[in-house]
Protein backbone atom coordinates (compact mmCIF):
# COMPACT_ATOMS: atom_id res chain seq x y z
CA UNK A 1 0.00 0.00 0.00
CA UNK A 2 1.25 3.45 -0.91
CA UNK A 3 2.22 5.59 2.09
CA UNK A 4 0.34 8.87 1.67
CA UNK A 5 0.91 10.40 5.08
CA UNK A 6 3.96 12.56 5.64
CA UNK A 7 6.87 10.15 6.04
CA UNK A 8 9.90 12.45 5.71
CA UNK A 9 11.51 13.43 9.00
CA UNK A 10 12.42 16.91 7.75
CA UNK A 11 10.34 17.76 4.67
CA UNK A 12 11.70 21.31 4.45
CA UNK A 13 15.29 20.02 4.32
CA UNK A 14 14.31 17.52 1.62
CA UNK A 15 12.61 20.23 -0.43
CA UNK A 16 15.72 22.39 -0.15
CA UNK A 17 17.91 19.47 -1.23
CA UNK A 18 15.61 18.81 -4.20
CA UNK A 19 15.68 22.44 -5.30
CA UNK A 20 19.46 22.57 -4.84
CA UNK A 21 19.87 19.45 -6.99
CA UNK A 22 18.21 21.34 -9.85
CA UNK A 23 20.26 24.51 -9.43
CA UNK A 24 22.03 25.66 -12.60
CA UNK A 25 20.54 22.86 -14.74
CA UNK A 26 18.95 23.41 -18.11
CA UNK A 27 15.31 22.40 -18.52
CA UNK A 28 16.42 19.20 -20.29
CA UNK A 29 18.94 18.38 -17.54
CA UNK A 30 16.30 19.04 -14.87
CA UNK A 31 13.87 16.69 -16.61
CA UNK A 32 16.61 14.05 -16.90
CA UNK A 33 17.40 14.43 -13.20
CA UNK A 34 13.72 13.96 -12.32
CA UNK A 35 13.50 10.86 -14.52
CA UNK A 36 16.59 9.34 -12.94
CA UNK A 37 15.32 10.16 -9.46
CA UNK A 38 11.97 8.50 -10.20
CA UNK A 39 13.73 5.34 -11.40
CA UNK A 40 16.07 5.24 -8.40
CA UNK A 41 13.20 5.66 -5.94
CA UNK A 42 11.02 3.16 -7.84
CA UNK A 43 13.82 0.64 -7.56
CA UNK A 44 14.06 1.36 -3.85
CA UNK A 45 10.30 0.82 -3.38
CA UNK A 46 10.40 -2.29 -5.53
CA UNK A 47 6.76 -3.36 -5.16
CA UNK A 48 4.91 -3.17 -8.47
CA UNK A 49 1.49 -2.72 -6.85
CA UNK A 50 2.74 0.27 -4.85
CA UNK A 51 4.42 1.76 -7.91
CA UNK A 52 1.25 1.34 -10.00
CA UNK A 53 -0.79 3.05 -7.27
CA UNK A 54 1.72 5.91 -7.13
CA UNK A 55 1.63 6.30 -10.92
CA UNK A 56 -2.17 6.29 -10.97
CA UNK A 57 -2.44 8.85 -8.16
CA UNK A 58 0.21 11.11 -9.69
CA UNK A 59 -1.52 11.02 -13.06
CA UNK A 60 -4.93 11.62 -11.51
CA UNK A 61 -3.57 14.65 -9.66
CA UNK A 62 -3.00 16.34 -13.03
CA UNK A 63 -6.75 16.71 -13.40
CA UNK A 64 -6.84 15.37 -16.95
CA UNK A 65 -9.51 13.03 -18.16
CA UNK A 66 -8.40 9.60 -19.34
Amino acid sequence: MLERNSNIADPDAFYTALVDAHADLTEAESQALNARLVLLLANHVGELAVLREALARARASLGRRA
